[in-house]
């Protein structure tokens, strides 16, 4: 764990300037998703362009990486309109950041058989159920409080079973976002997205299971609505 105290440091800081615009809400939480989002782009772009693949094939890819980006930046944005910071913090972001730090120290912890090596050498079955189990913790803790009783499009009425059940699907989703980061990266011949974020790598290795979370949300949100 030798890269620990970097990454809590660079952890600390990127929740304190998530904290601050989740807080102020409006513009100011408009604007860290918007550059997030931006900074994702174009390093998915930047692993894109080193596929190696025909001129049409990367078009698609940045394409469906602009839908795919745009789409997780708009639900983010949308539950701030619809909650408060403290209502977002504990129920859309909280567990989402349980799931990495779980899978993280289960990971080291424990160590053992290798979910798919050939894609994240890293992944392991014991990371994926700390995981799962840090966020089925969180999510279960935000019931008990009751932050999230009401019902919504999003989220539906929380009860413990479904609490439980929202962590480990949470954790798989989040996971699976990871390891098709992990691939893509793996395809380009890199180890991270980018350098901007110490012992962290690229902002998309940060975000990439917040990505895919939201990304469901949007669907399952907007799919209803096109219907």
């Amino acid at each position: 764990m030798s890269d620990l105290g970097t990454r809590l440091i660079s952890a600390l800081a990127m929740i304190a300037l998530a904290a601050g615009a989740l807080w102020l809400g409006g513009w100011y939480w408009i604007a860290l998703v918007v550059l997030v989002a931006g900074l994702v782009l174009w390093e998915w772009n930047r692993l894109v362009s080193h596929f190696n693949t025909s001129p049409i094939s990367e078009v698609i890819w940045l394409f469906v990486g602009a839908c795919y980006i745009t789409a997780a930046a708009l639900a983010m944005i949308q539950v701030r309109i619809n909650y408060g910071p403290v209502e977002v913090a504990l129920i859309f972001l909280l567990p989402i950041i349980a799931v990495d730090v779980g899978a993280y120290f289960a990971g080291r912890t424990f160590g053992g058989p290798k979910i798919a090596p050939k894609i994240s050498p890293s992944k392991t079955w014991a990371g994926l159920a700390g995981g799962a189990l840090a966020a089925s913790a969180v999510a279960m803790a935000v019931t008990y409080w009751q932050f999230g009783s009401a019902s919504s499009d999003f989220i539906g009425e929380f009860d413990p079973l479904n609490a439980l059940a929202a962590g480990v699907l949470i954790a798989v989703i989040a996971q699976a976002g990871d390891f098709f980061e992990s691939w893509m990266k793996r395809r380009a011949g890199v180890k991270d997205s980018g350098g901007l974020i110490p012992g962290h790598g690229g902002v998309f290795d940060r975000v990439d299971g917040f990505i895919a979370v939201f990304f469901v949300l949007f669907v399952v949100d907007a799919w209803p609505k096109v219907l």
